[in-house]
């Protein structure tokens, strides 16, 4: 059987979860769509949402970073004061390091790729529409 994939929407940018509530995201569905969320983990998603993507800009152990479990966490790497290890034992099932983009992408590419060498349970996440050059 071959089930009709659902239009699929993904709150990003700033932080989605200032405004994305659980009416709204309820509201969505009802329309149809599947809903993903990519937040920054200082506020507590609605508990409706369908993927939930967390990353973080501040330290695991930060009272402000409070979204401890997800689908994904994904992590900007190198980042002063955060590093991958502080976040291993939280509760999602994937976990992904991206380099930091600027004038070091680089050499943040290839500690990246060290990183996940290294640390089998971290897999490389690329920002694919950059590679492309589709902004």
């Amino acid at each position: 059987e071959n089930a009709e994939a659902k239009p699929f929407v993904i709150c990003t940018g700033g932080e989605p979860l200032l405004q994305l509530d659980h009416a709204l995201v309820d509201a969505l569905h009802e329309v149809g769509f599947e809903v993903a969320v990519e937040t920054n983990g200082t506020l507590s998603e609605p508990g409706n949402i369908d993927w939930l993507t967390v990353s973080p800009k501040n330290p695991a152990d930060d009272p402000r970073f409070v979204q401890r479990k997800g689908d994904e966490l994904k992590l900007v790497f190198p980042q002063p004061g955060i590093e991958p290890e502080d976040f291993a034992a939280l509760d999602f099932p994937h976990f992904f390091l991206q380099p930091m983009d600027g004038p070091d992408k680089q050499r943040n590419t290839a500690l990246v790729l060290d990183y996940c060498r290294r640390h089998p349970r971290w897999r490389v996440s690329l920002q694919t529409h950059k590679i492309l050059g589709v902004a």
